[in-house]
């Protein structure tokens, strides 16, 4: 194969080179060898963040790379945790702890505080698939849960938008999750885990192994994997309901009977609670709710969700190369992965009420009206271990391309075929409405002693709605829904590069350009009975669609002087949507400033963009209610548009109304603005200090069509004072729909384009290696993020939201430091690794909406730090051996006493985890060496 031009490797260059996990971007197959303090020449090769092969590791894009023995080293157990430990994952996410949710069995990440799916994620420089489900009902997203730790090479993250080289969705930045191609000998890994608190036992084991035949090279590789959950019962802080905080531990309300009119409890049980003594493990009993009244509950019923899944996964992958001649080179890669994920939501979402059904009913000898609750408990359903909810997910990723170079001339081609897809099978424990009514009805309420149609009279027994039911009746009125989804992408791409196309004064002038196209499609189907009513107090969304789209891109790199590097990019992308096309034009332009050889200056500046997500265009119909004002009705009462929600009668102001939510196949692409400066600085051999800051302009913003504005421009538009024939009337006047005498009956609100956002981060990072003679060499490494100004703004006209100053609508940290130290010589190595989540708010200023941090109660919680351990020793050549320590000191989450004691969980927990110590042993054995 033909082999670029080389140059003098500086100063700069090589300390970037050697640093361990610093801001640099490695080549998928460097061999820089960062012992070597004197210059030597190094091959052109490609880094990710460009598409044409350069021999400068550092560039104007900011990128940061983590190895795969940081992957082991600082105790991450995955793909996932370790980028989710990273300075730039500053947003809140849903993770395992968030059970009722539409993704508990997913791993995702928010860089900046930007939404989940601001990230485009590659492998190999080629696009993940999305998952199938939708995060938050609403978000694509990308699933980490399939990649397989032991066979990734490297991983590079790149800042900013980068949507010039990548395309759609990387505005907060891209993941290339590079794999290993080569392995020179069998090697086997084996690996052993377990929490020290309870739960979370893991077992892993992976294999790969190399062959040559001729001039086949083919790379084999395996890794399986089985960790068990843990329960919020192995945890003291989740076992039961809060006991320090604004109010009295409360117990939950298992067996409840209260008056719907006044909200008081009522005791109906003639044996008060005393046969419900030997529910959840014994802990059930007669409580008293102050201004309430008695029920039966347990203030350990939260004990019966998890914190994480058990999961089950299995992944294979293949890369082989065949060497056709000197210039040609076909290659292949197979990634096949199978997810298992179980979970439980606990009691809290398992019970049966007739406010659902009845909304009240009439009891004559309480001479009242009242409604029943009922939650399950683990000895009535048989063990909660036993009804968990299960998705089953299979993914693969089959490529197919050809490289090489054009005859004797600079130009190399790169061109690829790919299939990628993603299916999902949802196994969701449900109560089927029907069968629990009619148990109920029968065991409980008996007949109706009313005779109208919406008239509720029942002389219940109240002695066997005191009385657990047997598994064989739980079981009688249960089961599983099975919902299917299903994303698939195809990708053809042709990239022809030349890195010394012409000389300029400072070099060779390089050039690439990118010809690519393909198709994707989504359809998610769920179990028709969520759809029908048939599954008692649960929904689905829904909805299928499909388009094809065309991208063509190019890239110059153009040395203007010796010091001083110009870089311009350029990409037009178009999609094909339900008959008309939406495209995007994006640019990029970034300057490399090298007044000397220790010191690079550089900064960015270009566009990026999203395109509305197939769920975004295509999502189907699900509803909602909404307590809007009728801006028409006031108005005809003779309420201006401002007084109205003030003064209008509760019948046009606040009236619960049907509304309905859908995709829209009209929706533009989000664009952004970005732009960043920064600068590396090498006073010495293997070290470098990097600093650059970031801004994000982010503009039409995928959201709900607000329901208030849509009022005021539909009364508008019926009262005259806009044209009622224009477009925009039409529009509004058919999205609410009012009845004969003249009221919303419902609403219906697409996905539009209306928010906007802005933000600035800075982020630093620092790496030195140096000996400290015959005992080894200590490498040290420090990143840290600060997010200085994140705004958004919801709808047109809105006042921007301090999205860091009010934690109504964000409680993402600011800021977030890691640093490792290692230490190595001959056959030792050990690592302590620490990453520092800075402050957060606490829950009383979370949930104030109007005046956060005003009241007494409400404020920050402090910094959270956690520290990773590792050892490792080579006994024999082709053995290594380690021990691992995730969570040395046991850190708990900082506690917040801000929390009522109606909440089981004293922490935030799309911030925090109460996982605890975790130990893992791990044995990796080369054969043949």
């Amino acid at each position: 194969m033909k082999t670029g031009n080389t140059f003098n490797y500086s100063l700069l260059a090589l300390a970037c080179a050697a640093a361990l996990a610093s801001t640099s971007g490695f080549a998928q197959n460097n061999q820089s060898n960062s012992n070597v303090s004197s210059p030597k020449k190094l091959e052109a090769v490609t880094v990710t963040g460009s598409l044409i092969p350069q021999t400068q590791i550092e560039t104007f894009t900011p990128t940061t790379t983590i190895t795969s023995q940081e992957l082991k080293s600082r105790g991450f157990s995955s793909v996932a945790d370790a980028l989710q430990q990273m300075t730039f994952s500053t947003g809140s996410i849903q993770n395992s702890q968030t059970t009722n949710s539409f993704t508990p069995g997913a791993k995702t990440l928010s860089l900046f505080g930007l939404p989940v799916g601001y990230v485009k994620y590659l492998i190999d420089g080629r696009p993940m698939s999305s998952f199938s489900a939708l995060y938050n009902s609403t978000d694509v997203f990308t699933n980490l849960n399939t990649i397989p730790t032991d066979l990734v090479d490297h991983i590079d993250i790149l800042p900013g938008g980068q949507s010039t080289l990548y395309g759609s969705d990387a505005i907060a930045g891209v993941v290339n999750i590079v794999m290993k191609k080569k392995v020179d000998a069998p090697v086997i890994d084996v690996r052993y885990g377990w929490d020290q608190q309870g739960g979370g036992a893991n077992r892993h084991i992976s294999f790969a192994d190399g062959f040559s035949f001729g001039k086949l090279n083919l790379m084999v590789g395996a890794q399986f994997e089985n960790t068990q959950p843990v329960w919020s019962k192995d945890r003291s802080m989740t076992s039961h309901f809060f006991e320090s905080g604004t109010s009295p531990a409360t117990a939950s309300r298992d067996y409840l009977v209260y008056n719907s009119d006044t909200g008081r409890y009522l005791m109906a049980d003639p044996n008060r609670c005393a046969l419900t003594t030997g529910q959840f493990n014994g802990t059930e009993g007669l409580r008293n709710r102050d201004r309430f009244g008695e029920y039966c509950g347990s203030f350990y019923s939260p004990g019966q969700s998890t914190l994480s899944n058990g999961s089950k996964t299995a992944n294979v992958y293949t890369h082989a190369t065949f060497d056709v001649n000197d210039n040609v080179q076909l290659y292949s890669d197979v990634m096949l992965n199978f997810d298992r994920e179980k979970y439980s939501p606990g009691s809290s979402v398992l019970w049966w009420g007739t406010s659902s059904k009845y909304g009240e009913f009439y009891d004559p000898n309480l001479d009242t009206t009242v409604n029943l609750q009922k939650a399950f408990s683990p000895e009535e359903v048989g063990g909660f271990q036993n009804i968990m909810y299960k998705t089953y997910e299979r993914n693969y990723t089959f490529t197919f391309g050809v490289k090489g170079a054009l005859g004797a001339s600079n130009w190399d081609y790169d061109a690829f075929a790919m299939h990628a897809e993603d299916k999902l099978n949802e196994m969701n424990f449900a109560r089927f409405s029907e069968p629990m009514e009619a148990f109920f009805a029968n065991r409980v309420l008996g007949p109706n002693l009313s005779s109208g149609p919406d008239e509720y009279t029942f002389n219940p027994n109240y002695a066997a709605f005191y009385t657990p039911i047997s598994n064989a009746d739980f079981r009688s009125f249960t089961g599983y829904t099975s919902t299917n989804s299903k994303t698939w992408q195809n990708t053809g791409r042709v990239t022809l590069t030349n890195p010394s196309l012409f000389q300029m004064p400072g070099g060779d002038a390089g050039v690439a350009f990118l010809l690519e196209g393909g198709n994707e499609g989504w359809d998610y189907a769920p179990d028709a009975r969520l759809l029908s009513g048939d599954v008692w107090g649960t929904s689905a969304v829904q909805g299928a669609g499909h388009r094809s789209r065309y991208a063509m891109a190019t890239e110059w790199r153009l040395p203007l002087l010796s010091q001083l590097t110009l870089s311009a990019s350029a990409r037009y992308d178009a999609f094909n949507v339900a008959g008309s096309t939406v495209s995007k034009p994006t640019y990029n332009v970034g300057l490399e400033y090298r007044p000397f050889d220790m010191l690079l200056l550089r900064a960015r500046y270009g566009t990026s963009f999203k395109a509305p997500t197939l769920a975004d265009e295509f999502q189907g119909l699900s509803s909602y209610y909404a307590t809007p004002t009728d801006y028409y009705n006031c108005a005809k009462l003779g309420y201006s548009a401002a007084e109205a929600p003030i003064r209008c009668p509760t019948q046009y102001n606040g009236a619960f109304v049907r509304a309905e939510q859908s995709g829209n196949p009209d929706l533009k692409p989000i664009s952004s603005t970005n732009w960043s400066a920064g600068l590396v600085f090498s006073p010495v051999s293997r070290m470098a200090l990097s600093m650059d800051f970031y801004h994000w302009n982010i503009k039409d913003e995928v959201n709900i069509q607000d329901t208030n504005q849509l009022l005021l421009q539909e009364a508008a538009c019926r009262l005259g004072e806009l044209d009622i024939n224009s477009p925009t009337c039409a529009a509004a006047i058919n999205q609410v729909t009012r009845n004969a005498k003249g009221e919303i009956t419902e609403i219906y609100t697409p996905k539009v384009n209306v928010s906007n956002e802005t933000l600035d981060a800075i982020s630093a990072g620092f790496n030195y290696t140096f000996g400290i003679g015959s005992f080894g060499e200590i490498n040290t490494n420090l990143g840290y993020t600060n997010i200085l100004q994140h705004k958004q703004q919801q709808y047109a006209g809105d006042p921007y939201i301090d999205l860091l100053r009010n934690p109504y609508y964000s409680t993402d940290f600011k800021t977030k430091l890691n640093a490792s130290l290692t230490w190595k010589r001959d056959d030792w190595s050990a690592t302590l690794y620490a990453t520092r989540y800075g402050k957060s708010p606490n829950y009383l200023a979370s949930i104030d909406v109007a005046t956060p941090y005003q009241k007494p109660a409400e404020g920050t919680l402090p910094a959270w730090v956690i520290y990773n351990a590792s050892v490792s020793y080579s006994p024999i050549p082709n053995l290594k051996l380690s021990a691992v320590v995730d969570n040395l000191l046991n850190t708990m989450p900082p506690r917040d006493n801000s929390y009522p004691g109606t909440l089981s969980a004293p922490y935030n927990q799309e911030n925090y985890n109460v996982f605890g110590r975790t130990f893992f042993l791990e044995a990796n054995y080369k054969f043949g060496k």
